[in-house]
């Protein structure tokens, strides 16, 4: 396992390396504007070679110990898929209907497979289920794109909250799956020695789409599995799920053009208060692992207040919100 898993950093180490290198010889470079929070054109499409060392990392760990399940080989195809989508979004700007319709085929097809009809009776509880789970499955995955503003935080959540999944999940017999959230981790922290602020390369649709979907479908397959309860992913997901949600609504309150960029997240107004991202991603250090982790913790330890826990954990992120509205 620890060799997979160093095999995986490495690679996504190297892989970005060599793209990066590629991409500025190519000029496939992100140009500023009105809405960047950069300031230099800088190489984009870094979650490509990103995404491939994770599936490096799996077919190695697939040799080296057993075969990987269904679900997660079902997973990283879907997530290799919106990979290839977000490549031709980063160079062709797609059209964003077009963008959305493949997400939702992509998050149904994935809870089909994760969430299989029972054999007999509750088929129609079960296709009811189906579609507020891919609606917020497909919602998990676009605000994952939309979080992706300022260096390192896209990268940043998904490690931490991979690190926390597998640390919590091992009680309760989810080895597979802790390893799988592992080399995710591992794929993106190689991304994030690029990505650190002073960011010299960006993760672009090619990472952040599939990014979100892994993390969505490891969330559904944990609570699926028994391996890690849902309750417990909305905790460490939740500064991304509170700023992207709220900002969405409030843009959607006041008349805005909420599917167009902008620089309206709270993240973002921070990064501009403060002109700094590095200061923002501390930021989301210290908020997870003072505050989200342990009551990501006592989700698991005390389920039947999961849903308390979860009130507790987003109510200082709304008062937060709340209070960088104001900030320019």
């Amino acid at each position: 396992m620890i060799a997979a898993l160093l095999v995986t950093l490495v690679a996504s180490v190297l892989l970005c390396g060599i793209y990066l290198y590629l991409a500025r010889r190519w000029r496939l470079l992100a140009t500023p504007d009105s809405r960047s929070s950069h300031q230099v054109p800088t190489p984009h499409g870094g979650g490509a070679p990103m995404m491939l060392a994770f599936t490096l990392g799996l077919v190695l760990t697939g040799l080296w110990c057993a075969p990987w399940a269904t679900g997660y080989v079902a997973l990283a195809a879907g997530a290799l898929l919106l990979m290839l989508l977000g490549i031709a979004d980063d160079l062709w700007v797609l059209p964003v209907r077009l963008r959305f319709i493949a997400y939702a085929i992509a998050c149904l097809v994935i809870l089909l497979i994760l969430l299989p009809s029972p054999a007999t009776g509750g088929t129609w509880a079960h296709a009811a289920l189906l579609l507020p789970a891919t609606l917020v499955m497909l919602w998990l995955v676009n605000l994952y794109n939309f979080m992706d503003g300022i260096d390192g935080i896209a990268a940043g959540q998904c490690l931490l909250a991979c690190g926390a999944a597998a640390l919590l999940s091992r009680g309760n017999g989810g080895h597979d799956y802790a390893l799988y959230c592992l080399l995710l981790g591992a794929s993106q922290l190689g991304f994030l020695v690029w990505n650190w602020p002073p960011a010299r390369l960006f993760m672009g649709d090619a990472g952040s789409i599939p990014t979100g979907f892994l993390l969505a479908g490891l969330a559904v397959m944990g609570a699926a599995q028994g391996h890690l309860g849902l309750a417990c992913w909305l905790v460490l997901l939740a500064v991304f799920v509170t700023d992207a949600t709220c900002t969405l609504l409030w843009r959607m309150a006041t008349g805005q053009a909420f599917t167009q960029p902008h620089r309206l997240h709270a993240y973002q107004r921070l990064s501009v208060r403060w002109g700094s991202h590095l200061r923002v991603d501390l930021l989301l250090v210290c908020i997870f692992c003072g505050w989200l982790l342990p009551l990501a913790w006592l989700s698991e330890i005390y389920p039947k207040y999961a849903f308390l826990l979860v009130i507790l954990a987003y109510l200082p992120l709304l008062a937060g919100m709340a209070k960088t509205r104001s900030l320019a």
